[in-house]
């Protein structure tokens, strides 16, 4: 019997998961309390603006990718208080993530500025490559 998805994963499921003779030893009223704290417990799914998920296939090695968009419904705040290590190495990716990012997009903005100019037929350094191979 396969086991249902995550997301599927009822009381009744784990309650199954415990030895039957400790799963008859409960009263109703433990049996409800213990319910009632899985229904609390077990992670409601919640609608996503963006749900991107992918994986990325390498020689050695698999690797996968998500990246969810939602509203924030947690309760409270987590209680994180980061080391200076950690602080320091978030700050240096969140640079190079935001540069990386600058990057790339200057580079499409050169590329199509570059294949419009192109399509158009201005030349903006005369003698170019293509003036040169047309000589021969």
């Amino acid at each position: 019997m396969n086991p249902p998805g995550y997301a599927s994963r009822t009381p009744s499921y784990y309650l199954q998961s415990l030895e039957p003779e400790m799963l008859n030893s409960f009263s109703s009223g433990q049996l409800q309390a213990v319910q009632s704290l899985l229904r609390a417990a077990i992670p409601q799914p919640t609608p996503k603006i963006v749900d991107l998920r992918f994986g990325i296939d390498l020689l050695f090695s698999r690797f996968y990718m998500v990246l969810f968009v939602g509203k924030d419904r947690r309760r409270q705040r987590r209680q994180y208080l980061p080391e200076r290590v950690s602080r320091f190495g978030n700050a240096i990716a969140a640079i190079l993530l935001l540069i990386s990012i600058n990057l790339v997009i200057s580079l499409m903005i050169f590329m199509f500025a570059y294949l419009v100019k192109s399509a158009l037929g201005i030349d903006l350094t005369p003698g170019h490559l293509v003036d040169q191979l047309d000589r021969f």
